[in-house]
Parts: C-alpha cells; structure tokens; sequence
C-alpha cells in the first residue's frame, strides 16, 4: 500500500517571518476536519476559526489566514496554528479550498489576506 503524504506548512509556505511572527494559535470550531494549506475564516462571535466560505455570514466569508498545520475537530474544538501575517504562500489554485469557489470569489479572499499581510505568488 503506498504511502499517503499529509500537506505541511511547508508544502503551502514560500516566507514567513522569523520567531513565529507570522503564526497565530487558534482553536478551530467543532465539526471541522481542516489540512494545512486551507484558507480560513473567524466566527465573530466566538472568534474560532473555520474554512473559509465566501457564502457565510457569521464572519467566515473573510479570509484572515491560512491553517498551517492539519486540524480535526470532528468530535469537539481543537487548538491549532494559522499563518496570519507577514507571509508569502504558493498561489491561490494550490491553497487548499473549501467547496467550490469562484475564480472572482478565490480572488477576493487573495486580496483579503494581502489587507493581513499574506501574499500569495506562483513564485518566492
């Protein structure tokens, strides 16, 4: 049987800055399974993070980060790390998406983390 490799920040993140800088903890919602790469939102009102979804109104539909370690909170919240600033990642068609989205919608959540500071480029 072969091997199945898990993405890893390293696979998705080209620069971050130094001393964990870039990185924020977070505690991602119940009912999400979430691999490193997946862009993500916040909730607003609890302020746990789930993917992205350009369609939600609870907070979710603005990128603010990308997850940088894979997260199962199938079962209950869990704690994890999120890329959230000061970044450059590969380019928006191997970030890991939730659903379906758009082209257009892709690219406002593109520019949603260039306003936090994480740009994404096909090259470093």
């Amino acid at each position: 049987m072969p091997t199945i490799l898990k993405q890893t920040a390293s696979d998705f993140v080209k620069y971050e800055a130094p001393m964990g800088y870039s990185r924020d903890d977070v505690t991602v919602v119940a009912g999400q399974n979430l691999t490193a790469g997946t862009v993500v939102g916040r909730i607003t009102a609890s302020g746990k993070i789930k993917a992205w979804d350009p369609a939600a109104t609870d907070g979710s539909e603005t990128a603010i980060g990308v997850m940088a370690a894979n997260a199962d909170a199938t079962n209950g919240d869990v704690q994890s790390v999120i890329v959230a600033r000061h970044a450059i990642v590969v380019d928006s068609d191997n970030l890991v998406w939730a659903g379906s989205p758009t082209q257009a919608q892709k690219d406002a959540a593109i520019a949603s983390l260039a306003a936090s500071g994480i740009l994404a480029r096909k090259t470093a």
